[in-house]
């Protein structure tokens, strides 16, 4: 059985707005669903210390401007990039742990220290731009553990597997004409931010990189997982990266109070299957998840448990298609 490596930091509670769903207690909630899951299938889980992203790390993504206008931001006490998102006065040091914490899931599953390898991080990243943040992200936490994993030399080629129910803008647009990254994501749409249609498959030399399955609200597990196993994940099979990262949101689920896709635990073990399948037919050692969006408590720690506990399945005992659509339409416990 794989190992469950769990980056996360108390500190990261100290991003705060009251009333606000990107909430501190949305980390306890995921923390709680990697334990479960780890427990549950009988892992071994480590949890380690997180080292906060310095300039440099940072800088490979995002522009000083940027950086400069979150820092002077949170020292005059706080504000709001846009009607969504908000900075106070710690917000800089907390997305740095949320950005160092990504970097290290990165690496740790790419070097094959652990199978899963999962940074609780708040605030969520991949609507962040180059240069601006945007729907409650600060810092793009994904992108810069791609930087990072290409600047240290431990992978090239990498997939992003994003089944946040919102489209990665900012990642996608990050990469978007880059051919060494494949972007899959299923998303509702018609829905913030509006972009990701099918027809957005990359710029240049990178058409055909980028895959979008935008779902109409209400598709449920059979249409979420059925994306997943038929189109997206062949996709990323056929693009044989070096490295596999996940933008882990649960807001798809069908009790999150901001969106109305209608996914259940089971459709995110599902989908972690075959996503861990995948990762064990590419030879990979293991799978980075960063947390993204997901904002009822109790369906996030069940669905972050059934994703940690179907990747390690997927990775230690293969995957058909059918067992799991089968397994999605059973329904939520």
């Amino acid at each position: 059985m794989s190992s469950v490596l769990l980056l996360s930091d108390v500190a990261m509670a100290a991003h705060e707005s009251r009333g606000h769903p990107e909430r501190p207690a949305r980390l306890a909630a995921a923390i709680a669903g990697v334990e479960d899951a780890a427990r549950a299938v009988g892992a071994e889980l480590e949890v380690a210390r997180v080292t906060p992203a310095d300039d440099e790390t940072l800088l490979r993504i995002h522009t000083p401007g940027h950086l400069a206008r979150l820092a002077t931001m949170a020292a005059a006490g706080g504000g709001w990039l846009d009607p969504d998102t908000y900075v106070v006065a710690t917000s800089i040091d907390t997305a740095r742990l949320a950005a160092g914490a990504t970097v290290e899931a990165a690496h740790a599953a790419a070097l094959g220290r652990a199978g899963v390898a999962f940074a609780v991080v708040r605030p969520p990243g991949h609507h962040a731009a180059r240069d601006r943040g945007a729907g409650f992200c600060l810092l793009n936490n994904i992108a810069i553990a791609i930087a990072a994993l290409r600047a240290s030399g431990s992978a090239a080629r990498v997939a992003v597997v994003d089944w946040d129910v919102h489209h990665g803008d900012g990642t996608q647009a990050l990469f978007d004409a880059d051919p060494e990254l494949c972007y899959a994501s299923t998303h509702q749409s018609p829905f913030y931010p509006g972009t990701g249609d099918e027809a957005d498959r990359g710029r240049g030399t990178a058409v055909g990189t980028k895959h979008n399955r935008p779902l109409a609200a209400g598709s449920g597990d059979e249409l979420f997982v059925s994306a997943w196993t038929e189109e997206l994940l062949p996709a990323v099979e056929a693009f044989r990266p070096d490295a596999i990262c996940v933008s882990a949101g649960y807001d798809a689920h069908r009790d999150d109070p901001l969106a109305g896709l209608e996914v259940t635990e089971a459709g995110y073990a599902a989908v972690a299957e075959a996503l861990g399948a995948c990762a064990s037919r590419l030879g990979l050692p293991g799978v980075a998840l960063t947390l993204e969006g997901g904002y009822d408590l109790r369906a996030l720690q069940t669905s972050v448990a059934a994703s940690v506990a179907g990747l390690l399945a997927g990775l230690a005992e293969g995957y058909t298609p059918d067992q799991s659509v089968r397994g999605a339409q059973g329904g939520a416990s």
